[in-house]
């Protein structure tokens, strides 16, 4: 099996759940056998900071630099462990020479498999207002809704002081769902993107009746059948 190379840190949190996922997903009943990984934990202050200040070109050079120290530790793959900077991941792809597997082309096409018409998007305030999503959305016929500018607020904050940190709150669980209730019955959404890595830490399945793309479940399931295959 090829060698999985991840940049991660993007957050800490969400790093674990991605290399616990990959180390279920491989595993054969009876054997210690694992897949090979490396880990390219960056700062994520640094790399938020940088799409705060939309300083796309920076953005772009840091994790080129990444992509090329993993591809010099031996990955044959790699993958950003975080929605907000796939803001440039064509980019990024296109001055590399290692093969890069995108969370958000993954998750569109998990959405057409579903055939859902419309989603709503939950993530990072850059992730709900840069515009990455829509586009291969739109292409494949799938209208994306973001929350209201206050509920983008929450979401954000939330992400911020809390969830990156490891902290799941009860309450907020709860504010979170109150929003998605809401784009479900008024926004007609017919299933949510959990478009930040750390959102399906909190917000999980069961609990509202709906259909959640959880994007690093599908982000794994997409590494881990071309490590197998070869087909992203």
């Amino acid at each position: 099996m090829k060698t999985i190379g991840m940049i991660g840190g993007l957050g800490p949190e969400s790093t674990v759940d991605y290399y616990q996922r990959i180390i279920q997903a491989c595993r054969v009943p009876g054997s210690l056998a694992a897949p090979e990984m490396v880990i390219y934990s960056v700062n994520i202050e640094e790399v938020l900071d940088l799409v705060a200040r939309r300083e796309w070109t920076h953005l772009i050079y840091l994790l080129v630099q990444k992509v090329r120290a993993l591809q010099k530790a031996g990955a044959d793959v790699a993958i950003i462990t975080a929605n907000t900077p796939h803001v440039v991941f064509d980019e990024v792809k296109a001055k590399t020479t290692l093969p890069m597997i995108s969370i958000v082309t993954a998750t569109c096409d998990k959405a057409k498999e579903l055939g859902v018409k419309k989603v709503a998007l939950l993530g990072t305030r850059f992730t709900m207002q840069e515009n990455f999503f829509a586009p291969p959305f739109n292409a494949a016929g799938i209208s994306v809704a973001v929350p209201s500018e206050a509920e983008q607020e929450y979401i954000h904050e939330k992400l911020m002081t809390e969830i990156e940190l490891g902290v799941f709150k009860e309450e907020t669980r709860k504010g979170l769902i109150d929003i998605i209730d809401r784009m479900v019955r008024e926004e007609k959404a017919e299933a949510v993107i959990l478009g930040c890595t750390e959102l399906p830490l909190i917000v999980k399945d069961g609990d509202y009746d709906t259909t959640f793309l959880n994007t690093t479940a599908i982000h794994v399931e997409s590494v881990v059948r071309y490590c197998r295959e070869g087909r992203k």
